[in-house]
């Protein structure tokens, strides 16, 4: 596997992943300030397309969606999809 397009795949996931957080962050701050909020099917569907862990990190850290049944059962399963297809992917192109 090429190095390059290791590193650039890695980047992209670190990166989507602090946008995700920044999400979560940014609809904390809306709450707060009873502004215009983001959906909740936005902040799941962010955590399934390989941001679970910033949506994770997210609720704990930010104590943000952590009331919320769909929340505490999705966001994990999300991380652990995510996780799931990064090893299947590098499972299947290292040819193991």
């Amino acid at each position: 596997m090429n190095t390059t397009i290791v590193i650039i795949a890695i980047a992209a996931i670190v990166i989507w992943n602090i946008i995700v957080f920044a999400l979560y962050a940014t609809d904390k701050r809306r709450a707060a300030k009873n502004k215009w909020r983001i959906s909740e099917a936005t902040l799941l569907t962010c955590a399934f397309l390989m941001g679970g862990i910033g949506a994770f990190l997210g609720m704990r850290i930010l104590r943000h969606k952590t009331q919320h049944w769909q929340f505490k059962l999705l966001v994990p399963l999300a991380v652990i999809i995510n996780i799931a297809v990064i090893v299947l992917v590098v499972w299947f192109v290292r040819g193991f």
